[in-house]
């Protein structure tokens, strides 16, 4: 029989749009590495709780749990959204807008 997947929480924190993942301490990490994982669905709702307060004192922007496997290196994603976002931003951060005028 499967066993039902392992999650974790990601938001986008407030100050600077950053992928952040809930660790074991209640902090909002950068790395998944860091990241808590809830094997079971009362964890899972501790995460959702904290999450939910980190919201309201404006710390953290759209919450919310994505399923992880693990790994001998650590968790992983299972989807492919969750393990681009766990790689960091895919463009540029040097950037700059070179439209006349911007």
């Amino acid at each position: 029989m499967r066993q039902p997947p392992m999650h974790v929480m990601t938001a986008n924190r407030l100050s600077d749009g950053a992928v952040v993942y809930l660790g074991a301490e209640g902090q909002w990490a950068e790395q998944l590495r860091d990241a808590k994982i809830a094997a079971t669905e009362a964890a899972s709702n501790e995460l959702e709780i904290t999450a939910k307060a980190a919201v309201g004192d404006r710390l953290i922007v759209g919450p919310y749990l994505f399923a992880v496997e693990t790994a001998e290196s650590g968790s992983r994603p299972i989807s492919q959204r969750e393990h681009i976002r766990s790689l960091g931003p895919t463009v540029g951060t040097d950037l700059s807008d070179t439209r006349e005028g911007a």
